[in-house]
């Protein structure tokens, strides 16, 4: 009996080791990804609090291109790779470059299933879903820059006189924080066709770490909860006709499943601080979602055939379009100062 017990006692160590060598795989992938990051992107990072009726949860950006088919003015690309991947997509820009669309392979009206993304777990982590890239720009002099890409399978627009308009396949959001000698100073949130900027002192945070609120179903990214009117681009108000709606539902922290880059502006280089995550989609030029469908299109609607109303929009551009090397917290746009303001407000 002795020596059948030193072999089942031998063959359960082993299974256990197994189990917890398995276990600690995701572990391990989270620790190299993030090796070599400066430690003050980490540590300040933004968490984000999604709202709590969204339907819309974020989502595996490599995923996405499992679910869509590249196509150039409602044409499937001839020439693709096949599959496209986070490794490939680039390839897209020599075979229609920025009129390249991801399109949904299923009918977006049915609300297929991936378009729900993964709701965060209890520690914020979308087990099994990478939603998140952040990007470094060290501009030198101890000025860097932290992007915080947010990535949803699908945005769902606001609703006016009774009808959704804005909504589309693909949706990337972010935070940036610029930093001053590994200090945060200010703190910028993409917010639809533009956004606010805020003194790092003053915005919420847990601990170090900024609080960002999530918008239902648009994922527009606001400093403080409540109601949002965006109306007017870049000017927010706490009620009005286009509101936004955010809350504390689900916790999400980013970072527990990102990729972490390096960006060199001078060569408009992207490089992975594991060394082995995929660089090359940051390089795609076109639209992460399909081309807004025209008014033939049965399932697109207007408000009095005014097109700014259309109830499907385009997909949006990529981290590679959100201007990576500014100059000011704010993106530019023309006839637009930055302003940071010192305090919150919506």
């Amino acid at each position: 009996m002795a020596p059948q017990l030193s072999f089942l006692s031998a063959i359960v160590t082993i299974a256990v080791c197994l189990q917890q060598a398995v276990l600690a795989i995701p572990v391990e992938n989270e620790k190299r990804q993030a090796a070599g990051v400066p430690p003050y992107v980490l540590s300040y990072a933004p968490k984000v609090w999604l709202q709590s009726q969204d339907p819309y949860a974020p989502s595996d950006f490599g995923a996405q291109l499992v679910h869509t088919k590249p196509e150039v003015n409602f044409n499937v690309v001839t020439g693709a790779s096949n599959p496209l991947t986070l490794d490939n997509l680039d390839s897209l820009n020599a075979l229609g470059g920025q009129n390249v669309y991801l399109t949904s392979i299923d009918d977006i009206t049915k609300n297929p299933s991936w378009l729900n993304g993964v709701k965060p777990d209890g520690s914020g982590k979308t087990n099994g879903a990478t939603s998140c890239a952040v990007v470094v720009n060290d501009h030198g002099s101890g000025n860097v820059d932290a992007f915080y890409f947010y990535f949803y399978a699908f945005n769902q627009g606001n609703t006016v006189l009774g009808q959704e308009i804005g909504d589309h396949v693909g949706d990337w959001e972010h935070n940036m924080i610029r930093f001053k000698n590994g200090v945060p100073q200010a703190i910028w949130y993409s917010q639809h066709s533009y956004g606010e900027a805020f003194t790092y002192s003053c915005v919420e945070k847990q601990g170090l770490r900024p609080v960002a609120y999530s918008a239902k179903g648009t994922h527009a990214t606001y400093a403080t909860t409540g109601t949002h009117d965006h109306t007017i681009p870049g000017f927010n108000l706490p009620v009005g006709p286009i509101e936004d709606h955010c809350d504390q539902g689900t916790l999400w922290d980013p970072i527990a499943n990102a990729y972490f880059y390096s960006y060199d502006a001078a060569s408009n280089a992207f490089k992975a601080y594991d060394g082995v995550s995929p660089t090359s989609w940051l390089q795609y030029l076109g639209r992460w979602g399909d081309q807004q469908y025209p008014d033939s299109d049965k399932r697109q609607k207007k408000i009095w055939d005014i097109d700014v109303t259309a109830k499907y929009t385009s997909g949006p551009t990529g981290p590679q379009d959100k201007s990576l090397n500014r100059a000011d917290v704010c993106p530019p746009k023309d006839k637009t100062s930055c302003v940071v303001s010192p305090f919150l407000r919506p």
